[in-house]
């Protein structure tokens, strides 16, 4: 894997990693939580492989990406970081946007806010908002998402140490070895900014007091139907996010998208399945 390089877009340096050529269509991959930029080490060589400018940036306020000064991680603040990093690395029409967890909610919010700058987007493990809020108050979801209200609390920079982190990776991804990813997502959590940064993400979901003005056109983007199709991918076993939540997520997507679910897999599916997961996505994008 390509040394970290740095980029400043939206006020923010972004460490980033990177593959292929830079004239190259760009491909930007957002990673989600608890994670980083290291999720995309299969997927970053074969986007390069076929001629993508592959970039997989760390998350704002996972390091070694800057903790952002305006304080703001909703998800309208996480779309205008994809789009400014379009425009920061020279980005084209021709551009696809691929992302997972939290990057997915990116990407639906990047897409439709700029359409023009977007081709087409991959979307994994987390559907568009509307089909995520039918779902989301089932009793077994709620209690898969314990995490998510943990997050609310006081408890929640105490509670979010590494044997949290490995209770997630091995309820989500059964049997998928995590330790690497573990210790990756680690390293973006070393300080208590950095761990109240990546908390912060769930306070600002379900508080729009801690939303910043700023971004709130993105905001508005991220519940609507853009116009760019979408790959949306869902591990069958995911055990963060129930695949029944997915299986209605077409009819929240742009025309001409595809929702495929991933036998054997669970949250992490471009990790525990690299192989058919790039299959689905350069079929998709070229």
């Amino acid at each position: 894997m390509a040394d970290i390089s740095s980029i400043t877009a939206n006020d923010v340096t972004f460490g980033y990693l990177s593959d292929g050529p830079s004239q190259g269509p760009l491909a930007l991959c957002l990673h989600g939580f608890p994670d980083s930029a290291y999720t995309w080490r299969h997927l970053l060589p074969v986007l390069a492989a076929a001629g993508f400018h592959a970039v997989a940036p760390f998350m704002r306020g996972y390091a070694p990406t800057g903790i952002p000064a305006d304080g703001a991680y909703q998800t309208g603040a996480l779309a205008a970081d994809a789009n400014a990093l379009h425009e920061a690395l020279g980005g084209r029409d021709d551009a696809v946007l691929i992302g997972h967890d939290w990057g997915a909610a990116a990407t639906y919010g990047a897409t439709a806010a700029a359409p023009q700058r977007w081709r087409r987007a991959v979307t994994m493990a987390l559907p568009p908002p509307p089909a995520l809020l039918e779902g989301f108050i089932s009793y077994e979801q709620l209690k898969r998402s314990f995490y998510v209200f943990v997050f609310q609390t006081t408890l929640a920079e105490t509670a979010l140490t590494r044997s949290f982190v490995e209770g997630l990776w091995r309820d989500w991804s059964p049997g998928y070895d995590a330790a690497a990813d573990v210790a990756y997502a680690m390293d973006c959590l070393g300080t208590p900014q950095h761990v109240a940064a990546a908390i912060g993400y769930y306070r600002a979901m379900l508080d729009p007091a801690l939303h910043v003005a700023r971004y709130a056109a993105e905001q508005d983007a991220t519940t609507q139907v853009g116009s760019k199709p979408h790959l949306y991918l869902h591990g069958a076993g995911d055990g963060c996010l129930a695949v029944e939540m997915a299986r209605g997520a077409d009819r929240y997507l742009p025309p001409g998208s595809r929702v495929h679910i991933v036998d054997r897999a669970g949250h992490f599916a471009h990790l525990e399945r690299p192989s058919e997961i790039a299959a689905q996505v350069l079929d998709w994008i070229t």
